[in-house]
């Protein structure tokens, strides 16, 4: 469409709903039974974008008492500039936890807002890199038994994917067994990747790392918590060869990645757009660039695989069990999955996805 003047924003709608899950899960730092999706419409032009991210019914507020009212018609082109309003909005709540992860899903819908306006995909607006993005599956929760994992492990590597990750660190005594089930079920051409989220000291993590290696693991998931710059670095520096440090999740600031690629404290960096948004999202990809370091998406993959065919230092999109099976059940147009390769629907304005409220009201928190 052809636009010479601002589009200003009509309307703002935020809802949280909390899906429970079929059994309890756990990883190395945390058990849960639910997952709260939070999904929010934004509105200009005739038109209406969807943005998401998986948080807490608790942003529902920030985002109706804080955010909304400082929106309200300005320009829906201007994404840089309602990021800066956002976070002007919460600069005394702090602009990390909860506030960014309430700034992030507004951003998202107003991008996808904007592509709808322009009538472009997402990834089209952003500047494609790739009509396709590897995924690789991920879950193996520390609360499956050993049978189980291993039907997981199967099930991923006869559904095509080249790369499968599993939670460790609840029980590290049991995780080289762990392991090695998953490298049974999988073969020997299948990449294996372990995420301790952050529940391993430096030294268990050293000393995991080289019980690790006889079944060739390619990736270690926060071995330590991110917040320990100087650990994770260590564990960097003296890991095997091929054994990529990886983390970034919990990053929601540019400069809580030039905290991680400064020091060279990971081999690739992780972002997740529904904690930065994808404003800041684009600023990791830029980082990423500059540092030389690989870039791969946390969670989400029917968000992040617009934004990683759009990021030429992206190598892979996680696709998470929990969040993959949910953004099933609950949207339309989600990206298909070939060979192991996430394929958005590059045909399709905005992110592609239309969200079937109808389906989720029974699980409405607010």
């Amino acid at each position: 469409m052809t636009r010479s003047h601002a589009t200003p924003i009509r309307s703002i709608e935020a809802r949280a709903y909390r899906i429970p899950l079929p059994a309890p899960e756990s990883d190395g730092t945390l058990e849960w039974d639910h997952v709260t999706l939070v999904v929010v419409h934004a509105a200009a032009g005739g038109v209406t974008g969807c943005g998401y991210g998986y948080s807490d019914q608790a942003v529902i507020p920030i985002i109706a008492q804080l955010l909304v009212p400082r929106l309200l018609g300005t320009d829906a082109m201007a994404t840089n500039a309602s990021w800066r309003v956002m976070k002007g909005a919460v600069r005394n709540l702090g602009v990390s936890g909860l506030c960014a992860q309430a700034i992030s899903a507004v951003d998202i819908a107003l991008w996808d807002l904007k592509a709808r306006l322009l009538d472009v995909s997402l990834m089209q607006l952003l500047g494609a890199a790739r009509t396709s993005v590897p995924g690789y599956a991920s879950g193996g929760f520390t609360s499956l038994s050993h049978e189980a994992l291993h039907d997981a492990a199967r099930a991923w590597r006869d559904a095509g994917f080249s790369r499968v990750k599993i939670k460790v660190g609840r029980h590290p005594d049991d995780d080289p067994a762990r392991v090695a089930t998953v490298r049974d079920a999988v073969g020997a051409e299948v990449e294996v990747f372990v995420d301790a989220n952050g529940a391993y000291t430096v030294a268990q993590a050293l000393q995991m790392a080289q019980a690790f290696a006889p079944f060739r693991i390619t990736w270690f998931e926060e071995p330590v918590s991110s917040d320990d710059i100087t650990g994770l670095r260590a564990v960097r520096e003296h890991t095997p060869p091929g054994l990529a440090v990886a983390a970034g999740e919990y990053g929601f600031t540019g400069d809580d990645f030039r905290r991680l690629l400064e020091p060279r404290c990971v081999d690739v960096l992780q972002a997740d757009a529904t904690r930065c948004g994808i404003t800041g999202w684009l600023r990791a990809v830029n980082l990423c660039e500059a540092f030389h370091v690989p870039l791969s998406s946390h969670c989400a993959p029917a968000l992040h695989a617009s934004l990683c065919c759009a990021a030429s230092p992206a190598v892979h999109v996680e696709v998470f069990e929990d969040h993959a099976h949910i953004e099933a059940q609950y949207f339309d147009g989600i990206p298909t999955l070939h060979d192991g390769n996430l394929c958005p629907h590059a045909n399709q304005p905005g992110l592609g996805l239309r969200f079937r409220e109808g389906d989720a009201r029974c699980h409405l928190a607010c």
